[in-house]
C-alpha cells in the first residue's frame, strides 16, 4: 500500500512547466489521474490526458483569457453542464495549473496506456515526475494490439499481435519481459526482445508468406525436467482463416520462437489466455490439453469442453479461477464493451454477465486479466485490452492510444456485480 501511495503522490506535483498550462483530470471517486479524456477548445483542437491524466495545453493566442474547455471521456462524465456542454471555464496563463473532477460512470477504472508512444509526454512536458522508466518510447513501439503473458522462469513473459513502429510493421509478433515485482496500478515496465537498431523484432520468423499470431503460451517441463515455453500458433493471409496451425517452442538462447509441430486449423485465429486445473491446460474453456509433454503433442488426446455461457453472451475474452471469490471469473467483450461472470466451474453455468466498462464508439477487444498482479487477495483484478477505431464507426482516431494497450482495475467486492455471482 505504501509504494502505491508513493507512487501516485508522484502525479500530484504542481511545479508545471512555464510554456504550458496544465490541466490534471482526477477521477473524484479516487482523486486518481484519469487517462483518455479529451479537452477540446472552442477554435476545435483537442487534446488528451495522458497516462496520469495530464493534459500541456500550448495556446499562445488564449493567454491571460477565459476559455470554455468541453470534457468527454469513455465511461466517465463531467458533472457540470455549461451553455457550451459538459465542461470548465479555464483562465489559461502559461505556467499555470488546474485540477479537474470528472464522474466515473462504469464499474471498472481505467488506470493507464500500456503500450506506445507518448504513454507519459504531457506530464514530461509539464516537468511532472512519471512512474515509468521508458515514458516516452520503448521498443520503437508506436501501437501494439493483442496481449498474450505467462509466467516463465521468474519472470513476465510477454506477446502481442501486429506491431507498427515509426517506419515499420512487425508481422511476426512482438515479445518483451517484465518483472514479477512490477505494481500494476503504477505500471508495467517492458524490456523488449529489440534488433540492433532498437526496433521491437519478429519472435515467430517463419518462411512461408503470411501473419503470424500467437494465440496463447503455457509452459512445459520437457523430457529433461526443463521448462520449456510453449506458444500456439497461427499463419494466415489477413482475416481469412488459416493456412497454418501449429505449436513453436521458445529458444532462450536465441530468444525467438521456433516451429515445433503442425496440425489442422479446425477454426480461425483465437486469441487464447490459458490457464491450469486438474493436470490440464485449458487453452480455451471448450478446449484442455494436457500438461504433459509427449501428451500435449498428440492432437488427438485434446479434449473439446461445453461451455455454459452467461444469458445474452457476448464473446468471451478469458477465464480466470479467483481467489477472493472462490469462483472462476469470464470477462466477455462486445464492441467496446466489457462484460464480467462468474461460475464454479470453467465450463459454467456464469451468472449473468455485467458490464464493467463501456467505450462511445470504438473497439476494446482481445481483453484478458492478469492473475498474477491480482492484489488484496484476488479482491482487485487488473484487465487490459486492445483499444482501437477497427471495426466500428469512429469518425477519428485518438492520438497515441489508438490500436494499444490499456490497463483497467476491477473491485471485486463492489455491489453493482452481485447479479454475476
Amino acid at each position: 500500500m505504501i509504494r502505491i501511495l508513493l507512487a501516485l503522490s508522484l502525479f500530484t506535483a504542481t511545479s508545471a512547466s512555464p510554456r504550458f498550462f496544465v490541466v490534471r483530470v482526477v477521477d473524484e471517486q479516487t482523486g486518481r489521474g484519469v487517462p483518455l479524456v479529451r479537452l477540446k477548445l472552442p477554435n476545435e483542437v483537442q487534446y488528451w490526458t495522458d497516462s496520469a491524466g495530464v493534459a500541456a495545453l500550448d495556446e499562445p493566442s488564449f493567454e491571460g483569457r477565459r476559455v470554455f474547455v468541453e470534457i468527454r471521456s469513455h465511461g466517465y462524465e463531467y458533472p457540470q453542464e455549461a451553455l457550451f456542454g459538459r465542461g470548465a471555464m479555464l483562465d489559461l496563463r502559461a505556467g499555470g495549473s488546474q485540477t479537474l473532477k470528472i464522474r466515473r460512470t462504469m464499474i471498472a477504472e481505467r488506470l493507464y496506456r500500456l503500450t506506445g508512444e507518448g504513454i507519459y509526454r504531457d506530464s514530461m512536458l509539464a516537468g511532472l515526475t512519471v512512474p515509468a522508466k521508458q515514458p516516452l518510447l520503448n521498443g520503437q513501439v508506436l501501437g501494439q494490439d493483442t496481449a498474450s503473458a505467462a509466467l516463465y522462469r521468474g519472470k513476465i513473459f510477454w506477446i502481442w499481435g501486429d506491431t507498427i513502429g515509426p517506419d515499420y510493421w512487425n508481422f511476426n509478433v512482438s515479445g518483451a519481459t517484465s518483472e514479477l515485482n512490477d505494481d500494476p496500478s503504477v505500471a508495467v515496465s517492458y524490456r523488449y526482445f529489440t534488433s540492433k537498431d532498437g526496433r521491437s523484432r519478429p519472435m515467430l520468423p517463419l518462411p512461408r508468406k503470411g501473419l503470424v499470431w500467437i494465440e496463447g503460451l503455457i509452459t512445459l517441463k520437457d523430457p529433461n525436467g526443463e521448462e520449456r515455453l510453449v506458444a500456439t500458433y497461427t499463419r494466415q493471409d489477413g482475416l481469412k482463416p488459416p493456412l497454418e496451425c501449429g505449436a513453436a517452442l521458445f529458444n532462450d538462447a536465441k530468444e525467438q520462437f521456433e516451429p515445433w509441430f503442425q496440425y489442422t486449423c479446425e477454426k480461425g485465429h483465437y486469441s487464447s489466455h490459458p490457464f491450469k486445473r486438474d493436470g490440464y491446460w485449458y487453452l480455451y474453456p471448450s478446449l484442455r490439453v494436457p500438461d504433459n509433454w509427449q501428451a500435449f503433442q498428440d492432437v488427438s488426446k485434446w479434449e473439446k469442453r461445453q461451455v455454459q455461457l452467461p444469458p445474452d453472451a457476448k464473446r468471451v475474452s478469458c477465464v480466470a479461477w479467483n481467489e477472493y471469490r472462490k469462483r472462476w471469473i469470464m470477462l466477455l467483450e462486445n464492441f467496446g464493451e466489457v462484460y464480467y461472470a462468474e461460475a464454479k466451474a470453467p465450463e459454467g453455468p456464469y451468472g449473468k454477465a455485467v458490464r464493467i466498462v463501456h467505450h462511445d464508439r470504438y473497439n476494446f477487444y482481445n481483453v484478458v486479466t492478469h492473475p498474477f498482479f491480482n492484489q488484496d487477495g484476488g479482491r482487485v483484478i487488473y484487465f487490459e485490452g486492445t483499444y482501437t477505431d477497427s471495426f466500428t464507426d469512429a469518425k477519428e482516431k485518438t492520438p497515441r492510444y489508438n490500436y494499444n494497450q490499456v490497463m483497467y482495475r476491477l473491485q471485486l467486492d463492489d455491489p453493482r456485480l452481485s447479479e454475476a455471482h
